[in-house]
């Protein structure tokens, strides 16, 4: 209903002239369609003297009028969703593979030039930059590439029983440098070490290194990360804690869109696409899960998901 009488802040969001705005043509279409049938009413009045035949006349075009307005509407909305889509997705990319690209140019720039003085280390350090950022622009078209295939249904799951806990303890020596380095301490606990899903490894090992992946990056040094796999009503869980800068509330309810990154994200100014747990969540909700999080601000968040005991 909010949205409905406030066609203003919906044209707004998806950044719409009023009549593109689905919520607009909402409204102008329902008056149309109240005008339509007070018409038919009156007219099957004058022609139709059988009361019956003038009220299903009158329900039959209201009806099929009521039809075509959630139809017509729908589909504006769908073409504003895209349209919004679109322009952020050019602002991401095109975000995304700048700094990448400065970097990359600027150290083929000072590899290829003649006229520096360069020193075997400084040559190393150049190539790891063109690695690192090359790897960069990798990962963004990997996610692009996952989104697509998500939303095209093309998206293929395999199913077999895996051990959260093996992939836990894998990550955890993977990510053991990256804390360390930042001075978080990373703890591990495994409630029941016979615990499994069923899923496909790959995508489950994804979702998991993502959550704790965020849950590093935006951990304060001297912070920790406690990673915990337990069991609960027949579903095992995955819960990834930190106490690092959290989602401030106002923000929260947009988490697992697309392209989204709090503010907390920029101020720390960490890399991303903003696409890591919109893949997670649909992930996990075609294996047969749930994926969910709390989180205070300057406090900490905690991301969970559960899947079905194998």
């Amino acid at each position: 209903m909010f949205r409905i009488i406030n066609p203003i802040a919906s044209c707004k969001k998806y950044g719409v002239s009023m009549w593109q705005c689905p919520q607009f043509l909402f409204i102008v279409m329902g008056l149309v369609i109240i005008v339509a049938i007070m018409s038919t009413y009156f007219l099957a009045a004058l022609r139709i003297g059988n009361p019956a035949v003038v009220s299903l006349l009158v329900l039959g075009v209201g009806a099929l009028l009521l039809i075509m307005n959630f139809i017509i509407t729908n589909s504006f909305e769908r073409m504003a969703e895209v349209s919004k889509l679109k322009s952020e997705f050019i602002h991401i990319v095109s975000h995304q593979l700048r700094a990448p690209l400065t970097n990359i140019r600027f150290s083929l720039d000072f590899l290829t030039s003649a006229k520096m003085t360069q020193t075997k280390e400084q040559q190393e350090e150049y190539f790891d930059i063109l690695k690192e950022n090359s790897a960069r622009m990798s990962d963004l078209i990997d996610n692009l590439l996952t989104v697509a295939k998500i939303e095209s249904g093309s998206f293929p799951l395999s199913k077999s029983k895996i051990s959260l806990e093996s992939i836990a303890q894998k990550l955890i020596q993977k990510f053991k440098s990256f804390a360390l380095a930042s001075n978080i301490k990373l703890l591990f606990f495994s409630a029941d070490h016979s615990l499994q899903i069923v899923g496909d490894s790959l995508w489950i090992e994804q979702v998991m290194e993502n959550l704790l992946d965020n849950a590093i990056k935006y951990t304060r040094g001297g912070g920790e990360v406690i990673v915990k796999i337990y069991q609960k009503k027949g579903k095992v869980f995955f819960e990834v804690r930190d106490n690092g800068v959290g989602v401030p509330k106002k923000d929260q309810k947009f988490v697992f869109q697309k392209f989204f990154r709090s503010d907390n994200g920029f101020k720390k100014q960490t890399g991303g696409t903003g696409l890591g747990l919109h893949i997670a969540k649909k992930i996990i909700e075609k294996t047969g899960g749930e994926i969910n999080f709390s989180s205070k601000e300057n406090q900490g968040s905690t991301f969970w998901f559960s899947l079905p005991k194998a």
